[in-house]
């Protein structure tokens, strides 16, 4: 109860206080490119439950049927508008309006398409499964590398499923069983210093 009322404070105020930066950044990649400004996408949610998470638009409009729905280095369906919106992160802060949804929270296991969620094993997918997906988590922010790791692989998909998702799985199920709103504050700080520049490097990510 004391995480739900923290997410939906923190979501809240985060889209009352980012409005005018919100309403700036849609315009912006409404003007950048065609098609919407918001990219939605199925993820898979607590217990399982599907729903589709809000993003603003990065790539051009058909990006999903030019290519894995994996970020893989400088991925040439990105847009102008959205390789600084990756970059910066901003292109994630639609997701509070997930938080106030209902479907996410503002930390816990970033949530998977269900292609990906497929290759979880039964152990690890219940317990992963167990929370609400988050805008942010440990193993995010221990994988800040990743699109840059993708890119120098033979097979992107194959490094992603066999190496990192397993890493990110073992982060996220530690999540899921020791999380309390003392470690989610740490995270959402580690998160800040990341967005503020002291610690971030190249964007992890899905199409």
């Amino acid at each position: 109860m004391a995480k739900r009322l923290f997410d939906l404070l923190g979501a809240a105020l985060a889209l009352l206080l980012l409005a005018p930066l919100l309403a700036a950044v849609a315009l912006w990649v409404k003007l950048d490119s065609p098609g919407p400004v918001f990219f939605r996408q199925e993820r898979v949610g607590r217990h399982g439950a599907p729903f589709r998470i809000h993003k603003f638009r990065t790539m051009v409009a058909d990006a999903p049927a030019r290519g894995l729905p994996l970020t893989v280095g400088t991925d040439p369906r990105i847009t102008r508008a959205g390789a600084w919106l990756r970059r910066t992160r901003i292109d994630e802060l639609p997701q509070f309006i997930d938080v106030l949804q209902g479907t996410m929270s503002l930390v816990g296991p970033r949530p998977e398409v269900p292609r990906y969620v497929a290759h979880y094993p039964p152990d690890l997918r219940s317990r992963v499964l167990a929370v609400r997906p988050g805008i942010t988590d440990p193993a995010s922010l221990a994988h800040i590398d990743e699109a840059a790791m993708l890119a120098s692989a033979a097979d992107p998909e194959r490094e992603y499923i066999d190496k990192i998702l397993p890493a990110k799985l073992a982060h996220a199920a530690a999540y899921a069983e020791h999380a309390t709103l003392a470690t989610d504050l740490g995270v959402l700080w580690r998160t800040l210093r990341v967005l503020l520049g002291q610690g971030g490097r190249s964007r992890p990510g899905q199409a």
